[in-house]
């Protein structure tokens, strides 16, 4: 659907050259000379990439409907992720390419959000932190404190992460899904 520039705000959702961008900031600019314009901050939704465009008011801008989903991850096939909609109880595939850096933290029956337009997904939000088993890592020795330094641990996904050098194999632990880093261990 086209618009105009003063029916956008904080929060819509745009097509710019094919990307589907996520509107963080709007600033209406009335200079002393020359007609007014708006500087808008965007978000791409596929890359997280973050840019700043200024547009006139005549600019003619394409709106677009993004509808974000509960889904629940089930398993994974070759290199294809299998996801089940809450809202339609139908299973939905996601290749691995389209998930980018979360495939990795993908644990099964793990509750995410898809960012859905058009009946495709365009990206899988997981929640802010995980816990994780600790499949594989070299044996903790007594008396490290947790600034001694770090170890590569392999968690239940297959994901290697650093942890601090006290976490042994079958610890459970703490990931901030943003960053992909330790946050603490817990007991599960």
């Amino acid at each position: 659907m086209t618009i105009n520039l003063n029916q956008i705000g904080v929060g819509a959702t745009i097509r710019i050259n094919g990307d589907i961008l996520l509107v963080t900031e709007y600033r209406h600019v009335k200079p002393g000379k020359g007609a007014a314009f708006a500087r808008v901050k965007l978000k791409n939704i596929k890359t997280d990439a973050v840019m700043e465009k200024t547009f006139r008011p005549a600019d003619k801008l394409e709106e677009i409907e993004i509808e974000e989903r509960a889904l629940e991850y089930l398993y994974k096939t070759g290199d294809t992720y299998h996801f089940i909609d809450h809202t339609t109880y139908e299973q939905v595939a996601v290749a691995a390419e389209d998930l980018g850096n979360v495939a990795g933290l993908l644990l099964e029956n793990l509750e995410v959000t898809g960012l859905i337009c058009q009946n495709k997904i365009l990206k899988i939000v997981l929640p802010i932190f995980i816990i994780a088993k600790i499949v594989e890592t070299e044996p903790g020795v007594r008396g490290d404190s947790s600034r001694a330094g770090n170890k590569p641990a392999k968690i239940e996904t297959g994901t290697t992460i650093l942890v601090p050098l006290f976490i042994n194999v079958d610890d459970w632990i703490k990931i901030d899904t943003r960053t992909g880093q330790y946050v603490e261990r817990v007991q599960k």
